[in-house]
């Protein structure tokens, strides 16, 4: 037998080690355009954003009635998910835990992720959480501290995180950043603080430049009335959050400038939790994550009392106390 009428075959034999080789992946809550986004992308290889290495095989429905954006919209992206791609929908997580080898938890509303988070740990699959990784920061401690006790690689980001020029500007294109503002609308659910459930895209933008050390918020409105968010760090940096159409900022560094804050699509993300997934080492650390939301609840009770200084170590202290 020659090489060239062995190429067929070795060409099969590395299609199925590739596929062999892909993550099942799981869906938990299924009522966010994000579910049949990342599907899209991680299933359709002729997708022009088509990220390799994992497929949503399951998914479990979810949703809350008190959140008429989660309920109304729970079974449109189930029997998307269902019919076009072919995803089987299970009753609890623990059966969805079992058929998979890696779970995203998508749920819109971050209050129910902790309790969702519980059997898929139980299960040991790695896990990726959408935002906001909980409903409360008293709640994103848990998340973490149940993770660490289990052993199970967990993070939690948006989209916003993996923009080209935010990520190149965490990287150090611009020196070491000395002053920032970034953007995002800030939609508010009653259920949920004010940023946690849409000004966290950005807030993850900033602490993506600014990195972990914010000590403390001033919360208070741009000229037009909107929210604004200024955060000392250490080494007498300042990073602002503003509350904006889009998604936009600048900073400025010992290098020079660079707008940052964009969105530039969802495969970023997607190719970050499948690297996750191989590796298990998660692209942002518990750490920074829980300080995201201590800055987002401490801008809450500045507003509670009137603008005032308020630290992140404050709110922390508090959440753990309850």
């Amino acid at each position: 037998m020659t090489i060239r009428s062995l190429l067929p075959l070795l060409a099969s034999c590395l299609v199925s080690s590739l596929a062999a080789a892909e993550f099942k992946v799981g869906l938990i809550g299924l009522d966010t355009s994000h579910v049949t986004a990342f599907t899209g992308i991680l299933n359709d290889p002729k997708a022009k954003d088509f990220v390799p290495g994992a497929k949503v095989v399951a998914g479990f429905k979810g949703g809350s009635p008190d959140i008429e954006s989660s309920w109304s919209r729970v079974e449109e992206y189930t029997k998307t998910l269902r019919e076009k791609f072919g995803v089987t929908i299970y009753d609890t997580i623990p059966e969805l835990s079992r058929q998979v080898d890696v779970v995203m938890i998508e749920s819109v509303d971050g209050r129910p992720h902790l309790e969702q988070l519980r059997p898929v740990l139980a299960a040991r699959k790695p896990v990726y959480i959408d935002k906001p990784v909980a409903g409360t920061l008293r709640d994103a401690l848990e998340v973490f501290r149940l993770a660490n006790e289990a052993r199970v690689p967990v993070f939690s980001a948006s989209s916003l995180r993996f923009a080209k020029n935010t990520l190149a500007v965490r990287g150090g294109a611009i020196g070491t950043v000395t002053n920032a503002w970034c953007g995002s609308p800030a939609h508010l659910e009653k259920t949920h603080p004010d940023l946690f459930w849409y000004g966290v895209h950005g807030c993850e933008s900033l602490f993506t430049i600014m990195g972990t050390g914010c000590l403390s918020v001033k919360r208070g409105t741009t000229a037009d009335g909107k929210i604004e968010v200024v955060g000392k760090w250490t080494g007498g940096r300042t990073g602002t959050f503003r509350e904006v159409e889009g998604y936009k900022g600048r900073a400025e560094g010992t290098k020079g400038a660079m707008d940052v804050g964009a969105y530039d699509g969802y495969a970023p993300l997607v190719a970050a939790v499948v690297k996750f997934y191989e590796t298990g080492i998660a692209p942002v650390s518990p750490q920074e994550t829980i300080e995201i939301f201590a800055f987002m609840e401490a801008a809450d009770e500045s507003k509670r009392r009137g603008g005032a200084e308020v630290t992140l170590a404050e709110v922390i202290a508090k959440a753990r106390q309850k």
